[in-house]
């Protein structure tokens, strides 16, 4: 894929984009799709922030430009050309580094790639309105992501361990963007464990009192508690949860769809949207999500109900 023109210097109105912006960067070679819709979240809130001011108009072009570049490099991928397979991909590409995360957070292994992980599926969760409002799922998983980016941070530059797994915190702490997770580089393949020391510096403070999340509240919903084949690692290797595959109802073999079912419109978009996220989820091997989806789509077509 071609490079793409450099932007000009990000103007301080747009701080609250910039590590949106640095994903983006980072995903160029390893996932244009996320790479793509990284810059029109960018691009988006950048007009909402300030449109008019000669810099940031002139910065806005320029990043309009590299949006034109991208789609036309990007023009036979139904990720971007359809709505409903770019949500699914991106919302099932932010919540397997989710779960990364979170199984190095519960497994006691803390080190930069897992806290930079935490963030960025904090800020992929962002992007994800570029379709439309969150789930209430969603918001949690952007809260909670965020939230343990922070605490893990402080914990490690203050040299104490870090409590593992859930843990509370409070509904209005809103946490700051931070130069330090955000400039930590991803590895090309989901990260591993480090061995490496971690060299923590300034990220803002986060309490530890307040509303508590109780075991697996905070873990995707429909996704396996696994981390994707071929990390690479040959030590401390993380052994994959076997996937429960979900019964099939055997009703659904035998189900003719009856002459009286009338489909809406909105009957046919959902089936469609459950198709599309099942093709999405066997993209990560993740069975149990396509059959369940799938189902759904089936139980649709011939009940019209869900």
């Amino acid at each position: 894929m071609a490079a793409l023109a450099p932007l000009p210097p990000l103007p301080p109105q747009f701080k609250s984009i910039q590590h949106h912006l640095r994903t983006a960067q980072e995903h160029d070679k390893r996932d244009p799709v996320v790479a793509y819709y990284c810059r029109l979240y960018a691009m988006q809130t950048g007009m909402k922030i300030d449109s008019k001011t000669p810099e940031c108009r002139k910065f806005l072009s320029k990043l309009m430009d590299q949006l034109e570049t991208l789609k036309k490099q990007l023009g036979d991928n139904e990720a971007i050309t359809q709505e409903i397979v770019g949500s699914a991909h991106l919302e099932n590409y932010a919540l397997k580094m989710f779960l990364y995360a979170d199984n190095e957070d519960r497994a006691g292994r803390f080190h930069k790639n897992m806290i930079k992980s935490f963030y960025t599926a904090s800020l992929l969760i962002d992007v994800i309105t570029v379709f439309g409002e969150l789930t209430d799922e969603n918001v949690k998983h952007r809260k909670y992501a965020r939230w343990k980016a922070t605490y893990i941070h402080n914990c490690l530059k203050n040299g104490e361990t870090p409590q593992a797994g859930p843990v509370g915190i409070e509904d209005d702490n809103d946490v700051e963007e931070n130069e330090d997770v955000g400039a930590t580089s991803l590895p090309t393949q989901p990260p591993q464990p480090s061995s490496s020391t971690y060299d923590p510096s300034s990220m803002p403070s986060s309490s530890c009192t307040g509303i508590q999340i109780p075991p697996g509240a905070h873990a995707p919903a429909n996704t396996p508690a696994e981390v994707p084949h071929s990390t690479g690692v040959t030590g401390n290797t993380i052994q994959p949860t076997p996937q429960t595959i979900p019964a099939i109802d055997p009703a659904l073999f035998s189900t003719i769809s009856q002459g009286d079912i009338r489909l809406t419109p909105e009957d046919f978009a959902r089936a469609q949207k459950y198709c599309k996220y099942a093709g999405s989820a066997l993209q990560y091997e993740d069975v149990s999500t396509a059959v369940q989806n799938l189902q759904k789509a089936l139980k649709l077509l011939t009940t019209g109900r869900e």
